[in-house]
């Protein structure tokens, strides 16, 4: 039956074993992180595992959340459909780590926080922070609706799992089970590729199988910004796209933060780009793999799977069903990715709900207090988070969707990040301002995107075919190297912008709401006043002594936030990873002197 379409096997009882039993070890782990941090009951042990971290743990957990679902089911699909274009976001994960480690770190570790929009408070105002704080639970709590797969029941009960150890262990029980989360979902894509080079008889052949099916030809340096995919697209737009996703959200900040030392931090970023690139590079080859079985029976156009996002579990149990235990060892690793990037969700919006929201307008709240309300936040959220990522189950393709709304949301409140960092004279209503203009644009042009998809000369589709399939019907269909399936039909009625603004590349998303944010923001502070300097702390600007290459010959300068500011919001002169800061640039201040 291997690649040549129909029925396949079900999961059989040591699947089950294998998968269950992978699901119970990851919640054992992190229910003993809870139990061995049982005494801390602070609320930053809870959201921040006390800021004693270490770089390894957080940067496999920053890939794990990054290994959603989506990057499980949908990345091989992509390979599969269009080639391996994708993995030249090697290059864009190997930017975003740059700038992450040697832009944003330094100034989130300067100023203490635990939430990431803290910093548009103190930049700008209330109002501001508010804001961009509700922007992130929008943005978190939709794309659940794109992670979630098949099963309900088996979704519910590892959902439950989750909600349970992330409630009483916190960051510390979310980080450390992500670290065995990541090793079964990179197994499961070893296991996929691995059968399939012993039935295909080798990689070589399987490559080669790629390369006359045309799924090699990565470089596309078209600088049109309609195409889907080209190298400047991915390279320049999927850069600014992965910043906007790992340098302010929530859920990637919470971690890296939660190092003990700015160099634990920054380390935890680059650990990360490794294990982004081997995500990746795995995930593609997953992709080609299943290009070799099925290049001449497409299970989709066969009608055996019903969207794309199904193709690699239906060939999981096509070619796996012989090995009990691995089909169950695969479908772990999907939920697992689920699974990660649930707890790594529900963590985040309880982070961001205390600090942004409660902390302010309560501020006199008991240690028991604010324990158990960071108990009932979690079991909350993990409710909505579940339950988004179950009505999911009955979307159709979720890589690009998933992608698009990081782009539409991250890209404006990047754009605000930028503008108060970079520019002193950006005040409250060009933040404002900018942020709603940004938010308008990317929205404007994300939902025509959706309401009138780009055609088939903007996506590139590579050719499909059914020849060989033998399916229920005993009829085999052939699909046209030269007609490609299309999202919209002739007689749709297209208006005027959908073959050119609406075609924008979905890539570009993120980078056109952050120049337009940044652009009219800075304009509208320029009209209304500016910002008085004496206001602003040097603390909330990007410094040169934050850069790798300067940060050993620059003495760092003590903040001159007024004293108000200061008591109002933390700036986190306790935190361990300030103070071994402060001491190392001193101690290297010193030593140059001498």
């Amino acid at each position: 039956m291997v690649g040549t379409g129909g029925p396949v096997a079900t999961f059989s009882v040591w699947d089950y074993v294998v998968f269950f039993g992978v699901i119970v070890g990851a919640a054992g782990i992190g229910l003993f992180q809870a139990i061995r941090s049982r005494k801390e009951t602070s609320s930053e042990e809870f959201l921040l595992g006390g800021r004693q971290m270490t770089a390894i743990p957080v940067a496999m957990s920053l890939t794990a959340s990054f290994m959603s679902g989506i990057t499980v089911i949908g990345t091989p699909a992509e390979a599969y459909k269009f080639g391996i274009a994708f993995w030249l976001f090697g290059i864009s994960y190997t930017i975003m780590s740059a700038v992450s480690a040697e832009i944003f770190v330094p100034l989130f570790y300067r100023l203490g926080i635990t939430s990431a929009y803290e910093y548009l408070g103190m930049r700008f105002s209330r109002p501001v922070r508010i804001i961009g704080t509700s922007m992130y639970i929008v943005q978190t709590v939709t794309t659940h609706f794109l992670t979630g797969l098949h099963l309900w029941g088996v979704l519910v009960a590892t959902g439950v799992v989750c909600i349970i150890y992330c409630t009483l262990g916190g960051l510390k029980a979310v980080i450390w089970t992500d670290v065995l989360q990541m090793v079964i979902m990179l197994a499961g894509f070893v296991a996929v590729i691995a059968r399939g080079a012993v039935l295909q008889g080798g990689l070589g052949q399987i490559w080669e199988d790629a390369r006359i099916g045309g799924r090699l030809e990565a470089f596309d340096f078209d600088p049109d910004p309609l195409k889907r995919h080209t190298f400047w697209s991915i390279v320049i737009g999927g850069s600014i796209m992965w910043v906007s996703i790992y340098s302010i959200n929530q859920s990637q900040v919470q971690r890296y933060i939660s190092c003990k030392t700015m160099g634990h931090a920054k380390m935890s970023l680059y650990v990360n780009m490794v294990g982004l690139w081997a995500t990746v590079s795995l995930a593609m080859f997953s992709g080609l793999t299943m290009y070799s079985i099925y290049k001449n029976c497409d299970p989709l156009s066969n009608g055996d799977v019903n969207t794309s996002d199904q193709l690699l579990p239906y060939l999981v149990m096509d070619i796996l069903e012989d090995y009990p235990g691995i089909p169950g060892l695969f479908v772990a690793a999907a939920y697992s990715g689920t699974l990660s990037t649930v707890s790594s969700s529900i963590n985040a919006l309880v982070a961001v709900t205390v600090e942004d929201f409660i902390f302010p307008n309560f501020k006199q709240l008991t240690t028991k207090q604010v324990t158990w309300m960071n108990m009932g936040l979690s079991v909350f959220f993990g409710g909505v988070c579940i339950g988004m990522a179950g009505v999911a189950s009955l979307m159709g393709s979720v890589l690009q969707a998933a992608l698009s709304i990081f782009g539409m949301i991250s890209g404006p409140l990047l754009g605000l990040y930028l503008l108060g960092m970079l520019f002193r004279t950006a005040n409250s209503k060009g933040a404002i301002a900018g942020l709603i203009t940004g938010l308008a644009v990317t929205l404007w042009v994300g939902i025509g995107a959706q309401l009138y998809p780009p055609t088939a000369d903007k996506t590139n589709p590579l050719p499909l075919s059914t020849t060989n399939c033998t399916n229920r019907l005993n009829f085999t269909t052939v699909v046209p190297p030269t007609s490609p399936v299309t999202l919209t039909t002739p007689d749709d009625v297209r208006p005027a912008l959908a073959d050119s603004w609406y075609s924008l590349s979905y890539l570009y998303f993120a980078l056109l709401a952050t120049l337009v944010t940044m652009a009219s923001g800075l304009l509208v502070s320029i009209f209304t006043g500016g910002l008085k300097q004496d206001k602003q702390s040097s603390d909330l600007f990007v410094r040169k002594s934050d850069l790798f290459c300067f940060n050993f010959c620059t003495k760092s300068k003590e903040s001159d936030v007024p004293e108000k500011v200061a008591q109002d919001i933390n700036l986190g002169k306790t935190n361990s990873a300030y103070v071994d800061f402060e001491e190392s640039t001193k101690n290297v201040a010193q030593s140059t002197k001498l």
